[in-house]
C-alpha cells in the first residue's frame, strides 16, 4: 500500500493510514516536530555554555540545560559526529556535552555486539521480566505524575527524570524493568533500543550492580516546585533513600561482554558493498537525514520509506511518534521524490532494488538480503573488540573522535 503524504496535515495521514497501529489519540508532540529542516534548526539554536551545571536541572522548564536533540540524533537526523563538531564553548561544558555523545555511541557499540541479549539482564540479576504495572509508578506521588505526563504528551524527558521513573518502577516498586522500559520506548520521540535498554540497564543495576536510589532530595534539588504542591507533601513515600541492595552476578555472564570475536559483523560494512545498479534509496527509522549516506551517493534517485506494518502492530507506539516519522517524511519531500509504503519489508523490499544504508540494530536484517547496495554506517569512534563492561572499560580501548 502507498501512503500520500500531499496536501494533508501529519496528524492527518497517521489517522488516514497508521490509526489501526496506534492506541491513543492522534497527535504531535507539542515542542519537538521532525524533519531535517527542525533538527538544523535545534542544533543551531543549541548553545553548550552552562551544559555541565544544569544538564540535569528539570524545573523549570526555562532553565534547563539539556540540548533537546536527542530525537534528531537517534534518527538520524543530526549524525553524532555532526553534533560533536558542532559543540563549542567553555572547554568543560563541551567536555561533558561530548561525554553524553559518547555515551549514546557507547549504547549502539553494545546492541550492535549483543544484539537481543541488550533485552536481558547484562551482569547483575534483577527482576526484569513481568507485565506492565502501572501501579509501579503511583500517579499521587506529583514528581511522578509530572514525569509520566511529560512523558506521554511530549515524548521526551530529561535524563534526570528517566532515571527517577526507572528507579520508582523497579528499585522501589519491584516491578521487573523490562516492561517498564517498553512503556518508554512506546512514549519517546528518540526512542532507541541501544539508549533505552542501556539506560534501563544501568538505572536498575543490572549493567553495574549499583542500583540507582530515587529520593526526595533529588527532587527538591531538581524541581523543587514539584514537592511543595505535592499531596503527599508530608508523608512522603520517597523521604528517603531505599535500603541499599547488592545484585547477584549472573550466573553465565554473556562472553561477548568481554570480548568481539566478529568485530566485522559488529562493526558493519567498511566500504560501499556493490551488488547491482540501485533504482531507489532506501531509508529506515535509523538514518533519515539528509546526510545518509546512501541518499548523498544517489542524488538522483527516488526515495523509499516502508512503515513496517507487522513491527508495529507488535510495539503499539504512540502516535506522536509516527507524526515525527511523517513530518520528517514530508519534509525530506520538498527536496527529494519520497514514496512512502505501508506493510511488510520483506514483501516489499525485493522489488526496490535499492541502496541503503546499513545500521547497528538487530533488524537490519529484514533489509540486507534485498539491497543492491549497502553503504557504511557513519561511526562516531569505530567499534573494538575489547570489554563492553562498563562505559569506562569500553572507552578505555576507545579511538577518540578527532
Amino acid at each position: 500500500m502507498i501512503i500520500s503524504l500531499d496536501g494533508v496535515s501529519p496528524e492527518a495521514v497517521v489517522e488516514r493510514h497508521l490509526s489501526h497501529l496506534v492506541d491513543d489519540r492522534i497527535r504531535a508532540s507539542p515542542d519537538i516536530r521532525g524533519g531535517q529542516t527542525a533538527a538544523n534548526a535545534a542544533l543551531n539554536a543549541f548553545d553548550v555554555a552552562g551544559y555541565a551545571a544544569t544538564r540535569n536541572r528539570v524545573l523549570p522548564v526555562a532553565a534547563r540545560g539539556a540540548s533537546r536533540l536527542s530525537p534528531y540524533i537517534r534518527h538520524g537526523l543530526l549524525s553524532l559526529r555532526e553534533v560533536w563538531n558542532a559543540a563549542a564553548g567553555p572547554a568543560a561544558d563541551v567536555s561533558k556535552f561530548r561525554d553524553e555523545l559518547l555515551w549514546q555511541e557507547y549504547g549502539r557499540h553494545l546492541y550492535a555486539r549483543v544484539g537481543m541479549q541488550l533485552h536481558r539482564n547484562l551482569r547483575f540479576d534483577v527482576a526484569w521480566a513481568g507485565d506492565f504495572t502501572p501501579e509501579a509508578w503511583p500517579r499521587e506521588m506529583a514528581c511522578v505524575n509530572w514525569a509520566l505526563s511529560s512523558l506521554e504528551t511530549e515524548g521526551w524527558l530529561v535524563n534526570q527524570t528517566r532515571m527517577w521513573l526507572a528507579s520508582q518502577y523497579t528499585v522501589r516498586s519491584g516491578a521487573g524493568w523490562m516492561a517498564g522500559q517498553e512503556y518508554f520506548h512506546r512514549h519517546l520521540l528518540d526512542g532507541s533500543r541501544a539508549a533505552n535498554l542501556l539506560g534501563w540497564q544501568w538505572t536498575v543495576g543490572a549493567g553495574t550492580g549499583k542500583p540507582y536510589g530515587f529520593a526526595r532530595w533529588q527532587v527538591e534539588k531538581r524541581a523543587p516546585q514539584l514537592c511543595s504542591a505535592c499531596p503527599l507533601n508530608r508523608n512522603c513515600p520517597i523521604e528517603k533513600f531505599p535500603s541499599d541492595t547488592v545484585p547477584r552476578p549472573v550466573a553465565v555472564p554473556d562472553p561477548r561482554l568481554v570480548q568481539d570475536d566478529d568485530l566485522a559483523a559488529t562493526r558493519g560494512p567498511t566500504a560501499v558493498v556493490e551488488r547491482s545498479t540501485p533504482h531507489s534509496v532506501l531509508l529506515t527509522v535509523e538514518s533519515l537525514g539528509d546526510e545518509d549516506p546512501a541518499l548523498l551517493a544517489h542524488p538522483q534517485l527516488p526515495v523509499i520509506f516502508i512503515f513496517d506494518e507487522p513491527a508495529l502492530e507488535k510495539l503499539r507506539l504512540s502516535s506522536k511518534r509516527l507524526v515525527f516519522f511523517v513530518e520528517t517524511l514530508q519534509d525530506l519531500a520538498e527536496r527529494r521524490e519520497v514514496i512512502v509504503h505501508l506493510g511488510d519489508p520483506k514483501q516489499i523490499t525485493p522489488d526496490l532494488d535499492a541502496a541503503i544504508t546499513w545500521a547497528p540494530v538487530p533488524s537490519f536484517e529484514k533489509y540486507d538480503r534485498t539491497a543492491v547496495e549497502i553503504h557504511p554506517w557513519p561511526w562516531l569512534a569505530e567499534p573494538h573488540a575489547g570489554s563492553l563492561k562498563s562505559f569506562s572499560a569500553w572507552r578505555q580501548k576507545l579511538t577518540q573522535p578527532k
